[in-house]
């Protein structure tokens, strides 16, 4: 469980030179230089897809809020104000939004002020179902904020059990409190502090939703300035501190728990790397996720090999699936 030798055993993701061809696509599409050199390992017969994908805004989408409101009754509502949403066959809860009024916008509806529904990602739902919640489990949200997880798993709870919020952030964590009074999650404790101030406790969780926090690099669809953002050496840090979250989430699961780790970046440094520390130093083991239109996981990235039960893990990607990209692995504690 020495993380310093994990770091020091896989440095060389660290180290990279762009060829002469990531460089001409890293200034024909605006990305840093070894961006592209990584892409070009990951998805070599599909890069200039992916690439002008990421220059395509995605399609808005809602999660419906059933613990409030019949989702029918609640698509009937907006396309009586002029919306258009079409249901997504792949989440039980999930509409895209194909068509906006003018007026009211989607943030500013009675329904969504009342809590019928959040706007999120559709990747971004994910998470929470692949952990599956039940009504008497204790639950570990670790990186809480803004609440659009947090919320979903209330609703997956249907308000029961009880699920510790953790965020470090003032700041943030006024936001996480907003949304989960606005989507009436009731069965919701909030606290702000570090989740490995938890470690001295002794808490044990049934399941922990770790959505660490990281460079973003799927949200480039949505935030363009996340194709420059990122240098090499921020990239390493992300990835010496969400060793240190999964760690935490592995001292403070039950054992047979279940933690599912999921990052809003397609970045292996930040997925794959992480997830075969928890396999190969923590012991612990991958279920086989089912049911979404996304990869699996990659076995090797830039000649460094992973254990093969990362395959398990899945990767959405813009110019697949038509969302954000995305990481989610769901982990059992042997």
């Amino acid at each position: 469980m020495n993380i310093n030798e994990y770091i020091k055993r896989y440095e060389k993701l660290f180290i990279v030179s762009p060829s002469f061809r990531a460089k001409q696509l890293a200034r024909k599409y605006g990305f840093l230089d070894y961006m592209i050199e990584r892409y070009i390992h990951m998805m070599e017969d599909e890069l200039e897809d992916f690439l002008y994908h990421c220059s395509v805004p995605l399609v808005k989408s809602i999660r419906c809020n059933d613990l409030l409101i019949d989702c029918e009754r609640l698509v009937s509502r907006l396309e009586n104000k002029g919306f258009k949403l079409e249901k997504v066959k792949w989440l039980p809860h999930g509409y895209k939004v194909i068509k906006q009024p003018k007026t009211p916008s989607l943030g500013a509806t009675i329904e969504y002020l009342s809590g019928y529904y959040y706007i999120q990602g559709l990747a971004s739902m994910v998470p929470p179902y692949v952990l599956s919640p039940l009504e008497n489990d204790l639950v570990l949200d670790m990186a809480a904020s803004p609440g659009s997880k947090t919320t979903q798993l209330s609703q997956l709870m249907r308000n029961k059990g009880l699920i510790l919020a953790v965020e470090k952030s003032r700041d943030r964590i006024r936001s996480l409190m907003s949304n989960i009074n606005r989507m009436k999650a009731k069965n919701v404790i909030l606290l702000r502090t570090d989740s490995k101030n938890l470690i001295k406790t002794s808490m044990k969780f049934s399941k922990i939703l770790l959505d660490a926090p990281c460079s973003g690099e799927g949200l480039i669809p949505e935030d363009p300035s996340r194709k420059t953002k990122t240098s090499m050496s921020d990239l390493k840090i992300f990835f010496e501190e969400q060793l240190k979250l999964i760690t935490t989430a592995y001292l403070l699961l039950e054992e047979e728990g279940i933690l599912v780790y999921s990052t809003c970046s397609i970045a292996p440094e930040e997925d794959e790397a992480v997830v075969n520390f928890a396999i190969e130093e923590l012991g612990m083991k991958t279920d086989k996720i089912e049911g979404y239109p996304a990869n699996p996981g990659l076995e090797e990235f830039m000649n460094v090999k992973f254990s093969s039960e990362v395959k398990n893990c899945i990767r959405f990607y813009p110019h697949k699936s038509h969302t954000e990209g995305f990481f989610v692995c769901r982990l059992r504690k042997n």
